[in-house]
C-alpha cells in the first residue's frame, strides 16, 4: 500500500530568501574585510567569489522562472 507524500509548503521551497540573505552576507563580509585593511586582505578573494555565485544563482533563478511562466519546454516548474 503506497502512502501520500505531503506537499512542502511553499514558503519552504521559495529560493528567493536564501538568494537574498546569502548575498546580504557576502556583501557585507566583502565590506568588512575591506575596511579591516592589509589584515584580512586574503580573504577579499573569497568574499567577491561569494558576491559573484550569489549573483549568478540569482541569475539562473530568473531565467528559470521567465521560462517557466513562458511555458517553455525545458523550464522547471513551480517557480
Amino acid at each position: 500500500m503506497t502512502q501520500k507524500v505531503p506537499q512542502i509548503p511553499p514558503r519552504l521551497t521559495d529560493p528567493r530568501p536564501v538568494l537574498a540573505v546569502g548575498s546580504a552576507l557576502w556583501l557585507l563580509a566583502t565590506v568588512v574585510v575591506s575596511l579591516s585593511g592589509d589584515r584580512w586582505a586574503s580573504v577579499l578573494p573569497v568574499c567577491l567569489m561569494g558576491l559573484v555565485v550569489g549573483l549568478l544563482a540569482l541569475g539562473i533563478f530568473l531565467i528559470q522562472r521567465r521560462g517557466a511562466r513562458r511555458g517553455d519546454k525545458g523550464a522547471q516548474t513551480g517557480l
